[in-house]
């Protein structure tokens, strides 16, 4: 493996640091073809990545052969049983599913067709689209920090393309789901949307595992442009398996929110081999607000190392960040949330906090909040917990008939519960509830040895 041959001097060389994206995108007018070749020069010159922290420990690829993987391409058709199980019954208002490095399923309501919304893979909305696509593009995302964040810029194939027009409201959720269900895949995946002026949406965003064992990678990009006025409610879920399914994940996602416009995000991180995610939320013209809310659970041997960015390029916007944790086996989960403020954006007022729950002795979590403020007259705090279950609830439940197993599920389930809710989607709310719980279950002996080791 690349990393594995380098020297201390180039191992140094290949160490990424946590940053925002701020003036590192690639959009400047290039075309999607000339921002691919741009990107597969710098893949053939970066190393693999390693993010350090001093005084934290390290997040690297030194388990994955990426010379192993590869894209997997399929036949489009039937819709892997993973979607069907992860999204239900209800009826989108657009449906895509990748399956590897196809898009084998791509569908939009009549009636939103007929408002102008434009939902297919990104491939399709380059040839019908292009001016569209061109403008907005790799517009706040960079394609070389990183040899992998190269590879997903040069190799993507397939992808999500959703333009919701001026002043168009739609209510129900269009939905994207990648799909891994081959060990041996590397997963190269774009999600472009794009919001007009006043527009209102929902999109849900889905990484799901078949039943696999081995190795594989998803390397994403997700980017959001929400014109003036618009609102947008986004979540992500990603539950890449667990036991054998080791699935490596790579990813940045950015969000850009324009004048008196408004988003709500809420990513959720259920399972994965090693995940390493830069997400960037940036209130980018006066009267822009935005709610970013996050949940990840842990277990077993998984490696979660998440960089949220609360990002503030003007004055008069509002901000407001809440994470919740918890970590179950011999898992690592670390969640590091920065807000910045840049100069001249005066009247800017934010809140981060990170929430972190140790369910396991040989756990480790780390809650890393932290503020860069480059100007004066604004409002911006955080703060940051790690605790366990409190044994005095667990006495009081396991006083009126509940087993311990019972009580510490109440208990973490209603720790996360005022996230869940503000998904507003019943079908994944209840989809969350039932993982936290099967999580909470495998994690039972564990749970039992913390407690008594107290």
């Amino acid at each position: 493996m690349a990393e594995a041959r380098s020297t201390k001097k180039g191992a140094a060389r290949a160490a990424t640091l946590y940053q925002p994206l701020e003036g590192r995108g690639a959009g400047d007018g290039r075309s999607v073809e000339e921002i691919r070749a741009a990107a597969l020069e710098a893949f053939e010159r970066l190393e693999l990545p390693t993010w350090r922290r001093s005084g934290f420990w390290t997040t690297s690829l030194r388990e994955l052969d990426p010379e192993a993987l590869e894209p997997k391409h399929v036949e489009p058709g039937e819709i892997p049983a993973v979607v069907g199980e992860a999204l239900g019954d209800e009826r989108p208002a657009g449906l895509l599913v990748q399956r590897g490095a196809t898009v084998v399923h791509a569908e939009l309501d009549p009636e939103a067709a007929a408002q102008g919304v434009v939902f297919s893979s990104l491939e399709d909305a380059i040839r019908t689209h292009p001016d569209l696509v061109r403008e907005h593009f790799m517009k706040r995302l960079p394609y070389d920090t990183h040899k992998l964040d190269a590879a997903a810029a040069a190799f993507w194939t397939g992808g999500a393309f959703l333009h919701v027009p001026d002043g168009v409201v739609v209510e129900r959720p269009f939905q994207i789901a990648y799909v891994i269900d081959e060990a041996g895949t590397a997963q190269y995946a774009h999600t472009l949307v794009v919001g007009g002026a006043n527009c209102d949406f929902r999109v849900r965003e889905y990484d799901l595992a078949g039943d696999f064992t081995g190795p594989a990678l998803h390397a994403g990009h997700f980017e959001c442009y929400l014109g003036d006025g618009a609102r947008a409610r986004i979540a992500h879920l990603q539950d890449w398996g667990s036991d054998g399914q080791e699935v490596f994940d790579v990813s940045t996602h950015f969000t850009r929110v324009g004048r008196d416009g408004h988003a709500t995000w809420i990513p959720i991180h259920l399972g994965g081999r090693m995940t390493r995610q830069h997400i960037e939320l940036s209130t980018a013209e006066p009267g822009a607000d935005m709610r970013h809310r996050g949940i990840y659970f842990t277990e077993e041997e998984e490696h979660l190392d998440l960089f949220t960015v609360d990002l503030h390029e003007v004055g008069n916007t509002t901000g407001d960040t809440v994470w919740k944790g918890a970590a179950t086996g011999a898992s690592r989960a670390s969640y590091e949330g920065l807000i910045k403020i840049v100069p001249n954006a005066q009247e800017s007022h934010t809140y981060l906090q990170t929430h972190s729950m140790m369910l396991s002795p040989r756990a480790k979590v780390d809650a890393i909040p932290s503020l860069i403020v480059e100007t004066d007259s604004v409002s911006a705090s955080h703060g940051g917990t790690v605790g366990e279950v409190d044994e005095t609830q667990v006495f009081y439940m396991r006083s009126r008939g509940l087993t311990r197993h019972e009580a510490v599920r109440v208990i973490v389930e209603g720790y996360f519960e005022p996230v869940v809710v503000q998904l507003d989607d019943p079908g994944l709310e209840g989809l969350v509830r039932e993982r936290i719980a099967r999580k909470l279950a495998a994690a039972e002996e564990d749970i039992q040895a913390y407690a008594a080791a107290k």
